[in-house]
């Protein structure tokens, strides 16, 4: 099973933005463009304490030039694990534009004020979601999850907002890279990227596909 990427596309390093983060939301609005079906959707990769990684799909809620956040129950495999063991990377699989995004870097909180600022943009019935799900726990069958959320629903029926969880918050993803992938014909991908050297000072780089 092979698709050929179309040899007229490409990456040059002329074509590059003088920095991640406006390269990062030229793609970005590309792909809302395009359009894709959940373009803001990346692959999350952490690993725990021994090294045992682990990877999920979450939407990117947030990006600025600090970093990419994500939201989640802390209690979750992700969660504790990213508590452990505080690095991640993201993969943003862009495929039908033969295009992806990949980043690495440290992983810190997002602050309660953030959290809860976001939480109260949910739909109410991802609200009562949050406070439903053990997420990453085992279940005894879908109808203890329907009467959890049930509870919930009765909890907070006279609740206007709803609060965040407390177990319940945001992580920023802090890039130490973050490298932009284009699909080429015969397998010679452009592959560049941007890679911090020391505080805020960023190299950019050609990686051989």
């Amino acid at each position: 099973m092979r698709n050929e990427y179309a040899a007229d596309l490409g990456l040059s390093e002329s074509d590059l933005a003088p920095d991640w983060h406006t390269q990062f939301a030229r793609w970005f609005a590309d792909a809302v463009a395009y359009p894709l079906p959940e373009p803001n959707a990346m692959v999350v990769g952490t690993a725990d304490a021994e090294g045992r990684p682990s990877g999920r799909t979450v939407l990117l809620k947030a990006y600025d030039p600090d970093g990419f956040v994500f939201y989640t129950n802390h209690d979750s495999r992700k969660g504790v694990e990213l508590t452990a063991n505080p690095w991640a990377s993201l993969v943003f699989p862009w495929f039908p534009m033969q295009r992806q995004v990949v980043v690495t870097g440290r992983v810190t909180k997002v602050g309660r004020a953030e959290t809860e600022a976001y939480f109260a943009s949910r739909p109410r019935g991802s609200q009562l979601g949050a406070w439903a799900s053990t997420q990453s726990r085992i279940v005894p069958g879908r109808a203890a999850l329907d009467a959890a959320y049930r509870a919930a629903a009765e909890r907070f029926v006279a609740v206007e907002p709803i609060p965040a969880p407390p177990h319940w918050g945001g992580f920023r993803v802090l890039p130490d890279t973050v490298e932009f992938w284009q699909g080429r014909a015969s397998r010679l991908h452009d592959r560049l990227r941007f890679r911090r050297t020391d505080g805020d000072t960023w190299v950019t780089e050609r990686l051989a596909p």
